[in-house]
């Protein structure tokens, strides 16, 4: 039962969209009439306490679609249990807002329900304090229907005087009584408690064909079907099992089988219909665009929640820019397997993308190319210079419905695709070349060469497909960071922005646009790892170091593996060049023993960020632990200290692991990547080092971590930072006083200033990368 109880009494049989519309209408429509309306709260010991306060907040709700006015709505109400009582008649208040506030102060007062001593002191007294006969007369019971005795004379009677009544289940209703204490036709005269504004819409939709005035201007009453449903406590013979019985001989007892009965409360379905007024919806005609959310605010209006990206106006017009040069071709599957519906659906997108980062003024050349056994170039790059002409060759474009040659395709348009004329007889356009591919079938030929003609010809290639080409547009791109995928025909809308960082990326082969950084990947190399998910770690760290320039003047990278011990494979001031890291890479061991993530980050803390250590000073620094979440439970504290020297911590968990944990070592979930498993590490790289670039342009302490060797005390200037030395001397206090009983003054003039300037650092990270304590 006590799960039974939060099921809905009444369920409307239709698509939600609908029940949302019946919902909005019932808020809306309001019945304005001559009326006098009569509420019949039952106040029994069966409804209870919690349940005559919906009752009193149903009657209030349905006093919203009431336009209560002395001349229009009159509004009373009588609580019923073993006798009635009348809480205040129909001309005690004017408006509505005292008619609901006198609803909330009606009080419970308990015993039988007596609803047909209740009818008949209606029959009895009529409606007081309401009009003469010609003014329509509505009562409104609202109950459980579990009277004791039959209200069933009683409520012909009231029908036989031309009353409306109402019937409203509340709690676990008895439908059946409910019906004959309606007038007919009961379905539009029975509602359901539990939905306020739905059943709101009820009683106004029943009332606008005889009473109330008519709908408004495109609002309908419609039927539906819909299910009642109510509790009911019935016997269930569970078994016959031996019994003991007396006997007629004495001192003896006889052995018999009898039924053992239990109660059991089983939920009873009534099949019905339900009327309900729909309006028309502003959001019918889909006025948001580029997959925005369409929200109604009453009858006509409504605002629009915008992807990311968009916005730019209040229908969700993009508001996206290339921001880069580029030529930029598309090459379509036109192939049989991509279907006709999914050609029309690329057309789509390439109108709707390239209508969202192209201005009149763009300096982007576009083309478009198709293919499927051949390949044509419908679209020339460059061809058009304005969005119109280019939208009207798109929409011209043909399907062909051939076989899926993508491989033949991406070599023919490596050679042939980006044949630009010169702008001057002896200048030719030097822009990035980018081929975005849009296919959604597996390849006929062999796409194994693809990387390498685009490469050879200087070209940069965007796969884009439905996630189940994830492992074929890989293999064609040759780099998971280039590869586009979507989850259903509408997500591939919503890949627009994603697909114009992609493009603007492209002339950016540093991973933080030159940024200079700092930065330490400390990868769980223990046994709860194991060799080969090790291995995953070791050549996502590799391909990630691709996205950086490494030098002493941009980026510089270190590697620390850790299992019970922390090891450091190389410093950040080790290598000098891109090749020097991947070699270095390589050469990392897997170690086995248990896990360890907080002694890694102490050590890198104490002895891999550091001046010594070939660390700069003025030069934002990272920490990217990669960990399987063991191991984490001493990590908190080193962490905390990292950030609070301003190093940041970027936490990448792989597999089940317990979520407060790693927010405690991550700090923050803005620096926590939490991935299912190591083979989709690689599609998350691009997101790890976009969120480390981010960073890594924020404002940089220069006292944080302190410079300072040997207790040293950073003291900051304007835009530099001087040390001051205790027992020892040098810019960072990196020499012992050998002679004297006192410091020397430090090598630097006096008010003199380290400048922070990653060139003017060089000497420092590489003399001290050697220096020893």
């Amino acid at each position: 039962p006590t799960v039974l109880l939060v099921l809905a009494m009444q369920e409307i049989h239709v698509d939600q969209e609908m029940i949302n519309k019946i919902s909005a209408a019932g808020k809306l429509v309001q019945c304005s009439a001559s009326l006098d309306v009569l509420f019949l709260l039952d106040g029994s010991y069966s409804v209870g306490k919690g349940s005559f306060e919906r009752s009193k907040h149903f009657a209030s709700k349905l006093c919203d679609a009431l336009d209560i006015h002395p001349d229009r709505v009159r509004v009373g109400v009588i609580q019923f249990s073993s006798t009635p009582h009348l809480e205040f008649p129909l001309d005690s208040y004017r408006t509505k807002q005292e008619v609901k506030e006198r609803i909330k102060r009606t009080v419970f007062r308990g015993g039988s329900t007596e609803t047909g001593r209740a009818l008949k002191y209606i029959l009895r007294k009529g409606f007081p304090g309401g009009r003469n006969s010609s003014v329509p007369e509505l009562l409104i019971v609202i109950s459980d229907g579990r009277s004791q005795g039959s209200p069933a004379m009683p409520a012909m009677q009231l029908k036989e005087r031309h009353i409306t009544v109402f019937a409203v289940g509340i709690k676990f209703p008895r439908w059946e009584e409910l019906h004959v204490l309606a007038s007919e036709p009961p379905e539009q005269h029975v509602l359901f408690a539990g939905d306020a504004d739905d059943a709101a819409n009820g009683l106004y939709s029943t009332l606008t064909g005889s009473v109330c005035s008519a709908t408004a201007p495109g609002c309908k009453v419609e039927s539906h079907p819909c299910e009642r449903r109510t509790l009911e406590t019935v016997k269930e013979l569970t078994g016959n099992y031996v019994c003991w019985k007396g006997s007629k001989q004495p001192n003896a007892v006889q052995a018999s089988l009898c039924p053992f009965i239990r109660w059991k409360r089983v939920l009873i379905k009534h099949p019905s219909r339900c009327f309900r007024t729909v309006c028309p919806d502003p959001c019918d005609s889909q006025p948001c665009q580029n997959g925005g959310t369409c929200v109604p605010e009453g009858l006509d209006g409504y605002h629009c929640l915008c992807l990311v990206g968009y916005g730019g106006d209040f229908h969700c017009a993009a508001k996206l820019s290339l921001e880069c040069d580029v030529d930029l071709l598309f090459l379509v599957d036109s192939s049989a397997r991509v279907t006709l519906e999914g050609f029309l659906r690329y057309k789509a997108f390439l109108k709707r993308f390239l209508q969202a980062v192209m201005g009149q003024d763009s300096p982007m050349n576009v083309g478009v190319a198709l293919y499927d056994d051949d390949v044509r170039i419908p679209i020339e790059l460059g061809q058009h210079k304005d969005t119109f002409s280019l939208m009207k060759s798109i929409d011209a474009l043909n399907f062909s419905g051939g076989r899926a040659l993508t491989g033949r395709a991406l070599r023919y348009i490596a050679q042939h695709g980006f044949r630009s004329s010169p702008v001057f007889a002896d200048v030719q356009n030097d822009l990035p070349r980018v081929v975005v591919l849009l296919t959604d079938s597996k390849s006929q030929d062999s796409v194994a060469e693809a990387p390498k003609y685009m490469k050879d010809q200087n070209l940069f290639l965007i796969g884009m497909g439905s996630s189940f080409m994830r492992a074929e547009l890989t293999k064609v791109t040759g780099n998971p960071q280039h590869t586009i995928v979507y989850s259903d025909p509408q997500d591939l809308f919503n890949r627009i922005p994603e697909l114009q960082r992609r493009i603007c990326s492209v002339d950016n082969a540093e991973g933080c646009q030159a940024q200079s950084l700092d930065l330490v990947f400390a990868v769980d190399a223990s046994s709860g790892v194991g060799l080969e998910n090790f291995l995953y770690l070791r050549r996502f760290v590799r391909s990630s170091c691709l996205h950086f320039t490494i030098d002493r003047d941009v980026t510089q990278i270190a590697l620390v593996i850790y299992s019970s011990k922390a090891h450091t494979a190389f410093a950040l001031a080790t290598h000098t060049s891109n090749s020097a890291v991947l070699q270095a890479i390589d050469q990392v061991p897997f170690l086995g023993d248990s896990p360890s993530a907080g002694s890694a980050l102490l050590h890198i803390y104490g002895d891999v960020m550091t001046v010594q250590r070939g660390a700069r000073p003025g030069v934002n620094k990272a920490v990217v632990l990669l960990t399987n979440g063991a191991g984490l439970e001493g990590a908190a504290a080193p962490a905390q200290q990292l950030r609070h020297n301003g190093i940041l911590v970027f936490v990448v968990v792989i597999g089940d692991a317990q979520r407060d944990m790693l927010l405690r070592v991550a700090g923050s979930p803005n620096y926590l990547v939490h991935i299912s498993s190591y083979e989709d590490l690689q599609y998350y790289q691009g997101f790890i080092i976009e969120r480390i670039c981010e960073e890594a342009k924020s404002p940089v302490n220069l006292c944080k971590p302190n410079p300072c060797m040997n207790q040293g005390v950073c003291i900051l200037g304007p835009g530099s930072y001087r040390c001051e030395c205790h027992g020892w001397e040098g810019p960072h206090c990196e020499s012992r006083v050998l002679r004297g009983d006192s410091p020397r003054s430090p090598v630097l003039p006096p008010h003199s200033h380290v400048q922070w300037s990653p060139r003017s650092l060089q000497h420092f990270s590489r003399g001290f990368q050697h220096t020893k304590r």
